[in-house]
């Protein structure tokens, strides 16, 4: 029987509407009112009887949420059970039943149970008539999951006892091990190391085939069950695990803590706490982990940056090592990731792939930095696991291979999906969303960040989350929604900054100076730059401040000041140099030629495009031309110019970059040339608006309000507000009707 409730990140069913839910719900952030949803099972009517109710920890989202339905809408429970208790016993004893079988595993044995219980299936038609619940040719579809909660929290210990009972009599069939596990377990009268270590091995089956969220309940349950206080840390320990790798962020941090292990503590605080005090607690395991077999030499296998190791202890000293290297590497702190490598050399253990890489790389090794990426770059191969696929995509991008970046990333989140772990399904979303970035697709980038954001807030993943939010920065940035692009980066910096996140404060702050750069506003995207180089760790990052080189030396020729951009650049060019990408080799180039005098900066510019005809990163070849076309209108080479010019405005206008596409326009028009408006009115809206436009506009063609829009979209009523006057704008319309209109027409398929 299917279960009723939808799975953890299923958003098909519309969430039941309140006012109360909403003024409340306003105040929060974005992570905390998905987190709150879905801890309610959409239901707005208990979302708003649990707010009041939160600490402000839990309401700033430092603490985790309750887990327990007692705790998350006791009223609501209370008129629910009021509601069945005025049922026939016979009706009560039914749904009781039917709830069991249900969750939090389903197991499918409802009918069974009837059969051999000889219980009268018309006795459902009072809970029908009252709209509780109904039979249907599975079993009983509860009107709702608190109505499900209600009807087996109105039974009695013994009844509940005893339906469990009767349900483990049933299963019987090859597979329900683990459902049969579950009933035996929950209808014990107490401790039983026994029937302990049957749910432990259940739970172990159960993880082993991807269904991690059984394997938690197995596991927690076996806890519960054990006689041995060791063995009950321990099984709380495995169902943190479960729980964190199914995406059930706050039980996972509640079980944690229960389990008191500092290294599984810190594992979860490395994707919501601060990054600081995760590196701290992890290397700590580490030091103190026992090596086994397995922690000896290079272990390519183990996952990098964003990977979701298991968390059940003893966790081997290499991967809290490499963890403690990821917490590092988020701050930006070079004395953080040289103290991890004397503890691995401590320990005899070599850092794997990406993580040594980026050590090697941060220290000025760059040879060694290519061998080691390159080394991990070459595991993308279908149906890997994810961690390691995602370890190959990072070390990709690196190398500045965005093809292979794309196509690990898209494999990792298939590869999570398939083995039941949608944890780690945003944080490929995230890097999937850079190689995007480079490559010139900024709506699709933009679409699959804002998605994996939602994502990432669902799964408690808030370190994730700031890391998306400035992903986003840069996108407006590219499109030229300057309010978008300033409420991104800002949300972004605040969160990175309280966290000691460096890695997406100076993402943010990056965006910022794009976003200058491409307006015009050079001598304030050269100061944004510049202060990239002066932040420490926590407010800025090394990887970050080079990759942002380019912009920099582009916003420094235009000030005039390019005493510190030569220096940059020059360290730019030997990583350039010595990795061979030809993006990488073609940036190198259009900086020499930007700071080469007159006639001379030609040649560089014709060697950066032939460079860039091999590379991947078109957005960046339209700048050069753009830049190169500017450079020739200043030599009096008008002819060339003016191609040059038109090609760039040309990619501008498919790209969706209205403000490098203004520039290319003032380029031509002091050729004396004119360029060709930009269109007001497409043919198509999914072809003229941005991914954020279009998704605003599909969202009020849908019926919701600008404050609804904002909600799911992490931004302000007021920028929703700006996005739709832009929408009616290049739509040329004036209304929402027109709109739905207009995009039901663009959505029909094509006749013929």
């Amino acid at each position: 029987m299917t279960p009723v409730n939808p799975p953890p990140l299923d958003r098909t069913s519309p969430p039941q509407r309140t006012d109360a839910w909403r003024q409340p719900a306003a105040c929060l952030s974005e992570g905390v009112r998905v987190r709150v949803l879905r801890a309610v099972h959409g239901d707005q009517r208990a979302a708003a009887e649990l707010l009041p109710r939160l600490t402000e920890r839990q309401l700033t989202g430092i603490d985790p949420l309750p887990t327990a339905p007692a705790e998350l809408a006791p009223a609501l429970l209370r008129e629910y059970r009021a509601e069945i208790r005025a049922l026939p016993d016979d009706t009560r004893l039914l749904l009781l039943l039917a709830a069991a079988d249900q969750y939090p595993v389903s197991t499918d044995a409802f009918l069974r149970a009837v059969i051999a219980a000889r219980l009268d299936t018309r006795c459902l038609d009072a809970a029908e008539a009252a709209g509780i619940a109904h039979a249907g040719a599975g079993g009983v579809a509860f009107r709702d999951a608190w109505t499900r909660i209600a009807a087996y929290e109105t039974g009695t210990p013994a009844d509940r006892r005893d339906v469990h009972r009767l349900l483990a009599c049933v299963l019987r069939g090859e597979g329900e091990t683990p459902s049969r596990s579950w009933h035996r377990g929950a209808g014990a009268l107490g401790p039983s190391g026994r029937l302990s270590a049957e749910l432990s091995g259940a739970a172990d089956r159960a993880a082993d085939t991807g269904r991690l969220s059984v394997a938690r309940t197995l596991a927690e349950r076996a806890a519960a069950l054990c006689p041995d206080p060791a063995g009950q840390r321990r099984l709380t320990a495995r169902a943190a695990d479960c729980a964190w790798r199914s995406g059930d962020g706050d039980r996972a941090r509640r079980l944690a803590a229960t389990a008191a292990d500092d290294a599984l503590s810190g594992v979860l605080a490395l994707r919501a706490g601060n990054a600081t005090e995760a590196f701290d607690a992890l290397l700590i395991g580490a030091g103190t982990a026992t090596p086994t077999t397995s922690d000896r030499g290079t272990l390519p296998s183990v996952p990098s940056v964003p990977s979701v190791p298991p968390l059940t202890p003893p966790t081997p000293a290499t991967h809290l090592l490499a963890r403690a290297t990821e917490a590092a590497i988020y701050t930006g702190d070079l004395r953080r990731l040289r103290e991890a490598a004397r503890v691995a050399g401590r320990l005899g253990v070599v850092a794997p792939g990406t993580l040594g890489g980026l050590v090697a790389a941060f220290d000025g090794r760059y040879a060694d930095a290519r061998d080691l990426l390159k080394a991990a770059a070459g595991r993308c191969g279908p149906g890997g696991d994810p961690t390691v696929l995602i370890h190959a995509a990072i070390a990709a991008l690196l190398l500045g291979d965005h093809t292979r970046a794309a196509t690990a990333t898209v494999r990792a989140a298939a590869s999570a999906r398939a083995r039941g772990t949608p944890v780690t399904v945003p944080q490929a979303m995230e890097f999937r969303a850079y190689a995007d970035f480079w490559t010139g697709r900024p709506r699709a980038g933009e679409a699959a960040a804002t998605d994996a954001l939602w994502q990432a807030h669902a799964t408690g993943q808030d370190n994730g989350a700031c890391h998306l939010q400035a992903a986003l920065a840069m996108f407006a940035a590219l499109t030229g929604d300057a309010d978008v692009c300033r409420e991104r980066a800002a949300t972004a910096r605040s969160y990175a900054l309280a966290r000691g996140l460096g890695l997406p404060a100076a993402l943010a702050q990056w965006a910022l100076a794009f976003l200058d750069l491409s307006s015009g506003r050079f001598a304030a995207a050269a100061a944004r730059l510049r202060a990239l180089a002066a932040f420490g760790p926590g407010h800025g990052h090394r990887a970050i401040r080079h990759l942002a080189t380019p912009h920099y030396v582009e916003a420094a020729v235009r000030t005039g000041d390019t005493r510190v951009a030569r220096v940059a650049h020059a360290d730019y060019d030997r990583w350039a140099g010595t990795v061979l990408s030809p993006d990488d080799l073609a940036l190198s180039a259009r900086c020499r030629a930007l700071l080469a005098p007159g006639e001379e900066a030609v040649d560089h510019y014709r060697t950066a495009l032939d460079l860039h005809s091999r590379g991947t990163r078109d957005f960046e070849r339209a700048r050069t031309e753009l830049l190169f076309g500017s450079a020739l209108r200043r030599l009096r080479r008008r002819t060339e110019a003016r191609d040059r010019l038109h090609s760039a405005l040309e990619a501008f206008d498919s790209f969706g970059a209205p403000h490098c596409a203004t520039q290319a326009r003032t380029e031509l028009r002091a050729l004396g040339t004119p360029a060709a408006p930009a269109r007001t009115v497409p043919d198509s809206p999914t072809v003229t608006l941005t991914a954020q436009q279009l998704l605003v506009a599909r969202m009020a063609a849908d019926g919701a309000t600008n404050r609804e829009i904002a909600a799911r979209l992490a931004l302000s009523p007021r920028t929703i507000d700006h996005h739709l006057r832009g929408v009616f704008t290049r739509l040329g319309i004036r209304s929402r009707i027109e709109l739905v209109r207009l995009l039901a027409e663009s959505d029909e398929p094509e006749s013929g």
